[in-house]
């Protein structure tokens, strides 16, 4: 009995320390995800059925960070047909490393940004969030692997909650983008919204 004793108390220490697998995602569509708003709230990504939806990581102190403005103007032009959902995330560079607080006052003061804002998460790792590891998963069955390479990866889904591409970090949605590739992105963006 003793020994049966610590075997289990063994094999439940052992358990702490084995890696966790990610989740598996059967039968689970965008759609079933409740996430904590950035200042509280709740975002309930099954309102957004009807509307395509833009979801990105962000960071306030990255390079890219001025497509936070790319991205209000987008959403503002586009909010009858497409929903934008900013994912704060210190996974690259340390480039998020503010509260919750911190990066919605950042966001606001700086970009005015209104379109809806998850709390703070990670998107890559092995603690990565949920949400991104089905987003991950998702974009893997089309032969996107491995797609997330820095701040402001864009995944867009359909208005049924479907995949439908990336664009990658570099990408800035705006028109009249001078660089070839961010222009090209912005045109197969426009290509799905209409």
């Amino acid at each position: 009995m003793k020994n049966l004793i610590i075997a289990s108390g063994a094999l439940f220490l052992l358990s702490f320390m084995l890696p966790h697998k990610k989740q598996v995602f059967i039968d689970k569509t965008l759609y079933d995800f409740k996430i904590p708003g950035l200042i509280g709230g709740t975002i309930d990504f099954s309102k957004f059925k009807g509307k395509k939806i833009l979801i990105v990581n962000t960071a306030s102190k990255c390079g890219n960070t001025p497509q936070y403005d790319d991205l209000e103007k987008l959403y503002e032009r586009y909010k009858t047909k497409l929903v934008i959902v900013g994912f704060p995330a210190n996974n690259f560079g340390g480039q998020e490393p503010g509260s919750n607080g911190e990066i919605d006052d950042f966001c606001k003061k700086n970009y005015g940004v209104t379109f809806p804002m998850a709390e703070k998460v990670s998107v890559a790792g092995s603690d990565i969030a949920p949400i991104y590891q089905y987003i991950l998963a998702e974009a893997q069955k089309y032969g996107f692997n491995n797609p997330i390479e820095w701040n402001f990866t864009k995944f867009l889904f359909d208005e049924n909650g479907k995949f439908l591409t990336v664009f990658n970090n570099k990408a800035r949605l705006i028109p009249d983008n001078p660089d070839p590739k961010g222009r090209k992105a912005y045109e197969d963006l426009l290509k799905y919204l209409n």
